[in-house]
């Protein structure tokens, strides 16, 4: 979708004015997985319009493959306007324009599995199942089991405000059980499960191969089966523990000072991500997915500049003791702006 991002804080009626940029849950995990220097292919239908000329040529600029990409000549492309408040309260307001939409008509007949089944890692978000119910049908496609899967990342990202018509948790359960590596929020779990403490969302997801459950600014807490076809965990500072058949592993998140709280979730996934691409071990995954997550949360926009590899990675080796005092401000992807405190 292309998103308009207020200038400044209030409620939708009082905001005067806003400022076009990208937006879309798989599209920002995809410009943010390319600028940490990944190969990307973004898959989607857009308008064929100014509003869909401006989301590929924007994600094309990430250096992310946007060949697969349709453009529909009878639909439109999907816009929407938000508040900068955070998505957790009820001073956040969002409203989508996207019925009929490009996107909303995406199926198993418009989005070939072939499009993705060279891919190392399918990302896909509880978002699209919600566009109609041809979105659902593809999300149950590109989640059935078949040989030769790629690994299958979904983040649940529920959005209360595209469920009116459905019922959400059930669907959403469905679909996060049949995927090997599963995000999901402790607000998102106890909203739609009942279930907000970690143990107790692994309880109802336990089929995962991988679950991150994530709290927010306390951190996140990930579940790996153990002896599943996933690089295993390797011993770390935060001491992972072995929990029934799951290694369990807590990271705590670092002090941001927030400019805006909106676009955190993308930018942990793709953190997250990008390290399970890298092979390296659940500590270092959580911490990557957290410093992505600080370079949102400290600009204005759904998107940042992240840090560069070579400085995330010295960031994420830290001992327990320098993370835990670590305090990241705007600015700090560049020049060598951390604070650690006391």
């Amino acid at each position: 979708m292309v998103a308009f991002l207020p200038s400044r804080a209030g409620r939708l009626a009082d905001v005067p004015s806003f400022t076009r940029a990208i937006g879309g849950a798989e599209s920002n995990v995809a410009c943010a997985l390319a600028a940490a220097g990944h190969r990307v292919r973004w898959v989607g239908r857009v308008g064929r319009d100014g509003f869909g000329d401006h989301l590929v040529d924007t994600i094309a600029g990430y250096g992310v493959d946007v060949g697969a990409v349709c453009r529909d000549p009878h639909r439109p492309t999907g816009v929407y306007f938000r508040t900068d408040e955070d998505r957790a309260t009820d001073a956040h307001e969002v409203v989508y324009y996207r019925a009929g939409s490009a996107a909303s008509a995406m199926s198993p007949a418009t989005v070939p599995y072939d499009s993705v089944a060279d891919a190392r890692i399918l990302h896909l978000t509880g978002i699209t199942a919600a566009l109609s119910a041809d979105c659902l049908a593809l999300m149950r496609d590109l989640t059935a089991p078949r040989p030769g899967r790629p690994l299958v990342s979904f983040d649940v990202n529920h959005r209360p405000g595209l469920w009116r018509d459905g019922d959400a948790s059930a669907v959403l359960l469905e679909l996060a059980r049949r995927a090997d590596v599963v995000l999901v929020g402790a607000d998102e779990a106890a909203a739609l499960w009942g279930r907000g403490d970690p143990a107790a969302v692994r309880e109802v997801l336990a089929e995962p191969a991988v679950l991150v459950v994530k709290r927010g600014g306390e951190g996140a807490v990930a579940f790996e089966r153990r002896a599943a076809g996933i690089r295993p965990v390797r011993r770390s500072r935060t001491r992972p523990e072995a929990v029934g058949r799951d290694t369990v592993t807590p990271v705590p998140a670092p002090r941001v000072t927030v400019v805006s709280p909106v676009g955190a979730g993308d930018a942990f996934a793709a953190g997250f991500l990008s390290g399970t691409l890298r092979g390296l071990d659940m500590t270092a995954r959580l911490r990557h997915g957290h410093l992505a997550a600080a370079a949102v949360l400290t600009v204005p926009g759904d998107l940042a500049r992240p840090a560069r590899r070579d400085r995330a990675d010295r960031l994420a080796a830290l001992d327990g003791a320098a993370w835990g005092t670590l305090h990241l401000g705007p600015g700090w992807t560049g020049d060598d702006q951390e604070v650690r405190t006391p």
